[in-house]
C-alpha cells in the first residue's frame, strides 16, 4: 500500500502530523465520538436516527504565556463538540458534506485554532462505514455576526490596495465611496511610502523596516479621510469589521506573531495574505502593481 493510500484512510491525527510544516503546532484531538441523528439525502434515512461518528483534530497556535494548569487559557475538548451539537441543532442537513464544513467553521472561530482535520462517518448504512473528510484552516474560516433576523451569517470583508498614487488622489474620497458602495464591510491597505528608508542588509531587521513603514503610509492614508481608522491586531479588524467601519490596517503585529505568516515583504503580496485569512470576498488591486499567482480570493485590478 503506497504512502498516500495509507494516509487517505488513517486517522486524521496521523494525517496532520503528515502534513505538519517544519515548524509543527500543538494540536487536540476527538476519537470515535458517536452521536445518533436524523441525517441524509435519502428517503429512507428520513424520519429515523443513525449513527455517526466524529473524528476530529486541530492545530493550535502556541501559548505565548505559561499556562499555569488553567483551563482558560488553552482551546477545551469540550469546544469540538459543542460545535458539533451546535450544528446538529441547528437545522436537519442532508449532507455529511455541510455538516463537515459548519463544524470545522465553528472550531476555526476560536481564536486558538489554525486547522481543523474532520472526519465524519455513518455507521449504519451498509457493512462498513461511510464517511467524508475535510481539512480547512482558519484563512478559510469566516468572522460569524448576528444578523437583523437574530441568527449567525458570515462576514466576508472587501480588501482593497491603494498605490500611493491612489492615496495622493484628489478623488480619493470617491474612491472610498465607490468601496463603501459594495455594501461589504472595507479593509484598506497600503504599501511603502515614496521615501527613503534604512537598509539593514539583514533580512529580520529589514522586514522590520519595511512594516513600520508601510504602518507610516497607513497613518498617511487615514489622515486624508475621516471614515479611515488604522488598526493592527486580529481583534481590533475583527471588531470594525463587524461593525462596518472602514479601516486600514498597520500590517506588524498580525505578520510578525502569526504561526504561518507571509515571508515575503511586498505589501501586495501581504494583502492577499490578510484577504485569504479573513476569508474576504475579493481584493481590488489599484495601481500599476504586480500581484502574486495562486490567490485564493478573487483579485479585481481597479
Amino acid at each position: 500500500m503506497t504512502s498516500d493510500i495509507r494516509l487517505a484512510f488513517a486517522h486524521p491525527e496521523e494525517r496532520s502530523v503528515a502534513s505538519a510544516s517544519a515548524d509543527p503546532r500543538d494540536r487536540i484531538s476527538l476519537r470515535d465520538h458517536v452521536v445518533e441523528v436524523e441525517i441524509g439525502a435519502f428517503q429512507q434515512e428520513r424520519g429515523t436516527t443513525q449513527r455517526i461518528q466524529f473524528n476530529i483534530v486541530v492545530e493550535v497556535r502556541p501559548q505565548p504565556q505559561p499556562l499555569d494548569d488553567d483551563v482558560d487559557k488553552i482551546l477545551s475538548y469540550d469546544r469540538l463538540t459543542e460545535a458539533i451539537a451546535a450544528e446538529l441543532s441547528a437545522e436537519r442537513l442532508n449532507l455529511l458534506e455541510t455538516l463537515a464544513e459548519r463544524v470545522a467553521e465553528r472550531i476555526l472561530a476560536e481564536p486558538q485554532a489554525m486547522r481543523a482535520f474532520v472526519r465524519i462517518e455513518k455507521l449504519d448504512r451498509g457493512p462498513g462505514k461511510l464517511g467524508v473528510e475535510i481539512v480547512r484552516s482558519r484563512a478559510e474560516a469566516p468572522l460569524r455576526a448576528v444578523g437583523q433576523d437574530g441568527t449567525e451569517e458570515a462576514l466576508h470583508p472587501l480588501v482593497a490596495f491603494l498605490d500611493n498614487a491612489a492615496i495622493a488622489a484628489p478623488d480619493l474620497s470617491d474612491t472610498l465611496d465607490d468601496l463603501q458602495s459594495r455594501g461589504l464591510p472595507v479593509i484598506l491597505t497600503v504599501g511603502l511610502p515614496d521615501l527613503a528608508r534604512p537598509q539593514t542588509g539583514h533580512k529580520p531587521t529589514q522586514r522590520r523596516i519595511d512594516l513600520l513603514a508601510i504602518e507610516q503610509n497607513a497613518w498617511t492614508l487615514a489622515a486624508r479621510d475621516d471614515r479611515c481608522v488604522v488598526v493592527a491586531t486580529r481583534t481590533e479588524i475583527d471588531w470594525a469589521v463587524k461593525h462596518g467601519q472602514m479601516i486600514v490596517w498597520a500590517p506588524s503585529k498580525l505578520v510578525l506573531d502569526a504561526v504561518d505568516g507571509p515571508q515575503s515583504r511586498d505589501p501586495v503580496a501581504l494583502a492577499l495574505w490578510l484577504a485569504e485569512m479573513m476569508a474576504a470576498a475579493g481584493i481590488v488591486v489599484h495601481g500599476d502593481v504586480a500581484v502574486p499567482a495562486g490567490s485564493r480570493v478573487t483579485v479585481q485590478r481597479a
